[in-house]
């Protein structure tokens, strides 16, 4: 039987997952779910992104957003930065610890079709979910007192952050390098690197990189491992016209 897709559509890419969502219990989950929607949908409002420019896929412990690309990558790239953290202060602090709703986020972008059972494929969504599930973000969340962190593709990185929008400082993230089955993935981690594994210059005490180490303007953590692509989630046909879209159809 011949498997169908849709045609792929190029989309910004925009993921959302909960830390530690596993070992909550089936009350905690179904709050930090509600939040989760809550931030999400206010921080698209605050980017400028309507209901008609959105479609949503929801994994449980987390949302994909594919975006219209009318929308500036630049103004959701600065909304993350700073909107979305406050966003998560302001709930946060009004709730246990134990409660507390910390997200790890990816900006990505790429073409996208759905299969005809309602699921998005593509492989740059697959790099995308990649980049969601790696340790480099995961260990940034854990080891920073944030409550969120953000992953930018290289795309994004080389094609918006690096021209230093307005809210948007470059100089803020630094490369990190994951060897995946298609072979090395780079992408950009807001925030300062973990000096023990990126900084080129810790094994001399100088300014000048170690002998061996790779020349860069840029902190680089390299990581090996593979992870795999997105799983479960709903989702409407990709080929529609975003005017008459409805969020919600994809939860």
């Amino acid at each position: 039987m011949t498997q169908r897709t849709t045609d792929p559509v190029y989309r910004t890419i925009l993921l959302f997952d909960i830390e530690r969502f596993g070992r909550r219990d089936n009350v905690e989950q179904a709050y930090l779910r509600r939040m989760l929607y809550d931030v999400v949908d206010a921080t698209l409002l605050a980017a400028g992104v309507d209901e008609t420019s959105r479609l949503r896929a929801d994994r449980g412990d987390s949302v994909m957003e594919l975006i219209d690309t009318r929308i500036s990558v630049s103004a959701l790239t600065k909304t993350l930065l700073s909107e979305t953290p406050a966003l998560l202060h302001g709930k946060n602090r009004l709730i246990a610890e134990s409660t507390r709703m910390r997200l790890r986020m990816v900006l990505s972008a790429g073409y996208v079709a759905v299969d005809e059972l309602g699921g998005w494929v593509g492989r740059d969504l697959n790099h995308a979910v990649r980049l969601l599930d790696s340790d480099p973000l995961k260990d940034a969340l854990k080891a920073r007192g944030d409550d969120c962190v953000l992953c930018a593709s290289d795309a994004i990185y080389q094609g918006v952050v690096s021209d230093g929008p307005l809210g948007v400082r470059p100089e803020d993230f630094h490369r990190i390098t994951l060897d995946t089955k298609e072979g090395p993935t780079v992408a950009w981690l807001h925030g300062p690197p973990a000096s023990d594994t990126t900084d080129p210059t810790a094994a001399t005490g100088t300014g000048s990189p170690a002998p061996g180490a790779p020349s860069s303007q840029h902190n680089e953590t390299h990581v090996g491992g593979d992870h795999y692509g997105p799983s479960g989630g709903t989702s409407r046909d990709l080929n529609y016209d975003f005017g008459s879209a409805r969020r919600g159809e994809g939860r």
